[in-house]
């Protein structure tokens, strides 16, 4: 039976936490999470990542029934992100105050030893093989990242660049978004990690993977977050952890 564990911090600097999760584990025993981190204005960033959050789990909890194949499972996440993408733009046009408002998103439903990942945006989803190895499983939609593929810049100036923070997708910003969409084995010793840049720009793969070593994923998820902060922890954070 999979096991969901998740937390998120405001963090120590910001005033609110513009970051949002949800998941749970249906009666097959497939699971399911959803996390965003919104951006734009005073509240913005908490409407967006409400209303992504809020419609994409309510389409996977309407939507989603036993023996859904690969490509069903696809289209339904992927779908979900759409709705709600649109939703989002429409109400940052109806209102001044939230426009430019948008959020980053990751998707995640394992099922039948799949792991199934779409998302837009710097949110990240790790695969940790225990005791073996762990992998991106996202690539981040940034302007940094872009630099980095580009050969401008290394991963390491990546992480100290003044204009990490500036994301190429979000949710919202546009009518059409584009998403990126993976599938991967899911064995029994494998942890699925979700989060938020407010984790992944302090905390990184060598550490989360030390961490799944030493600890079960409810101690990890706590730990990690806790690590984020001791480290500065200047953005909100979320971490959510999927186990066998």
């Amino acid at each position: 039976m999979l096991k969901i564990f998740s937390k998120s911090d405001i963090g120590l600097v910001r005033h609110s936490n513009q970051d949002a999760c949800k998941s749970g584990v249906f009666s097959d025993g497939s699971a399911w999470a959803v996390v965003c981190d919104g951006m734009g204005g005073a509240n913005g960033g908490n409407v967006a990542s409400g209303i992504a959050v809020d419609m994409i789990s309510k389409q996977i909890l309407s939507s989603y029934h036993e023996g859904m194949t690969d490509n069903s499972i696809k289209n339904l996440i992927t779908s979900a992100i759409y709705n709600a993408n649109l939703t989002i733009h429409e109400k940052a046009l109806d209102d001044s105050s939230l426009s430019g408002m948008g959020t980053t998103v990751v998707v995640a439903m394992i099922n039948g030893g799949i792991a199934h990942i779409a998302h837009a945006g710097d949110s990240r989803a790790y695969l940790i093989t225990l005791n073996d190895s762990i992998k991106q499983l996202t690539t981040d939609h940034s302007m940094v990242q872009e630099m980095v593929n580009n050969g401008d810049i290394t991963e390491q100036q990546a992480k100290k660049h003044p204009q990490k923070n500036i994301i190429t997708r979000a949710l919202g910003v546009e009518s059409s978004i584009q998403i990126d969409y993976c599938e991967n084995e899911f064995s029994s010793d494998c942890l699925l990690l979700i989060c938020t840049d407010g984790l992944s720009n302090y905390v990184d793969a060598e550490q989360i993977f030390d961490f799944s070593g030493k600890m079960d994923a409810e101690s990890m998820t706590d730990q990690l977050v806790m690590l984020a902060k001791n480290g500065g922890g200047s953005d909100n954070i979320t971490v959510v952890t999927i186990e066998n």
